[in-house]
């Protein structure tokens, strides 16, 4: 049975860490080869599980030292139907693949052996790009196409499925309506573009709104992420109702657009310092914000250094 599924302790405001940018650092740093940008296809070797240890090693290391919580993301961003199909994985390996990400996580959550509650999240990404929309599913589409993944994962000791860098309403729609006929709790990540608003055009208040609308607000909490804080701070009105649903952060380390990433040869890291500076302010501007890490171009260097503006030891 799953640990927190029923009651998940980061509701309650204190602070818990997650991973930084999982497909970048095993690129850039450890040097691995990732096909369509996927990571999940490390889970079915040994030298791979050892890789994504090495990876979240440090992560779990930082949140020990400064007692917080901890979300285990597992590293299935593409083990989706059509990324799984162009990889040569079919529905049923794609199920195994999803449920031995889970496996792989407990594990790594009891050696971890934190005081703070540690939390399985089954990672759910985009069908398609996750800096384009392309062609726009229904919500009703979305809903029967990564059901299959969500129902995977509710079948696991995941305690929740997280869903990151989603481009579009109705897709995120979908997601949070296939979680409920699971009684599956959910968080809906969306990206957004320089001015801050979804690749597909709404402004974070019109999407959070209208998922929370469509859904009865199922989703547990939102997140923005793969995005510079600059990108989204102007944004936030800490008196809307909406921003009160955002509960977490995991921010781009470069302030680089979608696009110029895209096109960039080298890895933009930005600064670890800077960037936790942002977070907490963005943490005084919604004090809510509390499950925090990072993506594109972050590692835990970035994340400690989030955790000491956060979560300062003996603070």
């Amino acid at each position: 049975m799953a640990r927190y599924r029923t009651a998940l302790p980061q509701l309650h405001g204190d602070v818990f860490l997650t991973d930084g940018g999982i497909e970048t650092s095993l690129i850039f740093d450890q040097g691995l080869d990732l096909p369509l940008f996927a990571a999940y296809p490390l889970l079915d070797t040994e030298e791979g599980r050892a890789a994504l240890d090495r990876y979240l090693g440090p992560f779990v290391e930082i949140a020990r030292t400064h007692g917080t919580g901890f979300v285990i993301e597992t590293p299935t961003w593409r083990a989706n139907a059509d990324w799984g199909a162009q990889l040569g994985h079919d529905a049923s390996e794609l199920d195994r693949l999803n449920r031995l990400a889970v496996s792989v996580a407990e594990t790594t959550r009891e050696s971890a052996g934190l005081a703070a509650p540690v939390l399985i999240s089954g990672l759910i990404g985009p069908r398609g790009d996750g800096y384009v929309p392309g062609d726009l599913m229904s919500a009703q589409e979305a809903a029967e196409y990564h059901g299959a993944q969500v129902a995977t994962f509710a079948d696991t000791e995941a305690d929740l499925v997280t869903a990151i860098t989603m481009t579009n309403v109705p897709e995120a729609i979908g997601i949070v309506t296939a979680a409920a006929e699971r009684d599956m709790p959910v968080v809906i990540g969306f990206t957004v573009e320089t001015d801050g608003r979804l690749p597909s055009g709404e402004s974070l208040a019109a999407a959070i709104t209208a998922v929370d609308v469509a859904t009865e607000g199922w989703a547990a909490y939102y997140m923005v992420n793969c995005a510079h804080p600059t990108h989204f701070v102007d944004a936030l009105d800490p008196s809307a109702h909406w921003t009160a649903r955002i509960r977490s952060v995991r921010a781009n380390a470069s302030m680089m657009s979608h696009d110029e990433l895209n096109e960039a040869e080298e890895l933009d890291s930005g600064d670890p310092i800077d960037l936790a500076a942002r977070y907490l302010a963005l943490r005084e501007l919604l004090p809510h914000i509390n499950v925090v890490g990072g993506c594109c171009g972050t590692d835990h260097h970035h994340v400690a250094a989030i955790a000491s503006a956060l979560a300062p030891v003996g603070g």
